[in-house]
């Protein structure tokens, strides 16, 4: 996927990593860098990295958490929100195009399986994080993959 992505989009010249970051926020606007960390699964200096090079590029601000001061949160600026759609976008489209090339029987099949799938993903998190009914229920939304549009004419 992330070389179809790639591929379709040259000249996105963000990361894979940096993009998933922008979308968590896209998200969950005014998340903590903690919150967002353990949501990705990454070290809190890597979101600390992540989150330096975004803002230098115009992508995200800080700024103090109402709640407790001592806490920043992150947002989208408008360029951030505008290669978050762009991403989601181009992931749509080659997800749609493949699903699109694949047999009607594979294609109902992997509809039918993809709230089970979505189960399993919740069933995973709790490994991570104890107490979470499953993904739907976290107090971060999960990004879109891409797959609803499709979904939706299937």
């Amino acid at each position: 996927m992330r070389r179809a992505a790639r591929s379709a989009d040259p000249g996105n010249k963000l990361s894979v990593a940096q993009l998933e970051l922008l979308s968590a926020v896209a998200e969950n606007p005014g998340a903590r860098p903690g919150r967002i960390a353990r949501y990705l699964h990454l070290a809190p200096n890597s979101v600390t990295t992540l989150v330096n090079g975004l803002q230098a590029a115009g992508l995200v601000t800080r700024s103090s958490n109402p709640d407790d001061r001592r806490t920043v949160q992150l947002s989208l600026t408008a360029d951030g929100e505008t290669a978050v759609r762009r991403w989601h976008a181009t992931n749509s489209r080659i997800l749609r195009t493949s699903f699109e090339e694949l047999h009607p029987g594979w294609q109902q099949l992997i509809s039918a399986a993809l709230p089970a799938l979505r189960e399993l993903i919740g069933s995973i998190d709790q490994l991570v994080e104890p107490g979470q009914q499953n993904s739907r229920d976290a107090e971060l939304r999960v990004p879109p993959m891409g797959f609803e549009p499709i979904l939706r004419r299937v």
